[in-house]
């Protein structure tokens, strides 16, 4: 069975590493929140869940808070629109995506006080259809000791979810990373994550006939420009 397959895995990794227990980031939405359910099933008492507001939809607490409280996982809340305030107005000016990026960087480090200060492991809550793309924040949502849902696709968490009784409004809502007002993933990324994992399946095999040329070559584009955030930087050898 795949959650006991991965909260066995967690376990190991953890023990194997030395740690004491695990944190997580909880946004409130499907990735996080099966994610903390498995660290819950693998570590018990040992995990902690940090909500990490930074003028953030008051429902996604809401949302984070049904899972913590219907599975018993520690949490603290870390509020951090404050700090992300005091580094914007340091910055000169820059577009939407390079200030709503200090979001994730913030959490992730974050993150890693906590995992510093109890000598836990800090673990990501990616699928391996956004790992694939890259629609994630090099070194914030990418930046993790351990990967549970790494092989897992987005279709796949959904159905995993299901299995481990997370709420249907967690479940069906539209996701999203909440970097702003009105973002959604599927909309930014012009493409839906049934298609999107039906093509990254169908690269997997070779198996690619009959599929939407258009959106092939899409879902092609975005691995390769991708690339970089799946690697270690590069060194230049002398």
């Amino acid at each position: 069975m795949i959650p006991e397959k991965i909260s066995e895995w967690i376990a190991e990794r953890v023990k194997s590493a030395g740690a004491k227990g695990a944190v997580l980031g909880l946004s409130g939405g499907l990735d996080s929140s099966v994610t903390a359910v498995l660290c819950k099933k693998a570590l018990d008492e040992n995990v902690l869940g940090l909500l990490m507001p930074c003028h953030s939809d008051p429902k996604d607490l809401e949302h984070a808070k049904l899972i913590t409280e219907k599975f018993n996982i520690k949490t603290e809340t870390i509020d951090l629109s404050e700090a992300y305030d005091t580094i914007a107005r340091s910055l000169p000016e820059g577009d939407q995506i390079s200030r709503a990026n200090i979001k994730p960087r913030l959490r992730m480090l974050t993150l890693y006080y906590f995992a510093n200060l109890k000598k836990y492991l800090v673990v990501g809550t990616g699928n391996k259809t956004e790992l694939l793309i890259g629609y994630l924040t090099k070194h914030a949502d990418s930046a993790a000791d351990i990967l549970p849902l790494g092989d897992l696709f987005k279709t796949q968490v959904i159905e995993l979810a299901r299995e481990l009784g997370i709420p249907d409004e967690i479940i069906n809502k539209s996701p999203s990373a909440g970097l702003w007002k009105g973002q959604y993933d599927e909309k930014e990324l012009g493409i839906t994550y049934g298609e999107l994992d039906r093509i990254l399946e169908a690269l997997e095999n070779n198996k690619t006939q009959g599929l939407d040329p258009d959106k092939l070559k899409q879902v092609k584009d975005m691995i390769k420009k991708s690339k970089h955030k799946r690697e270690v930087p590069p060194v230049c050898r002398l």
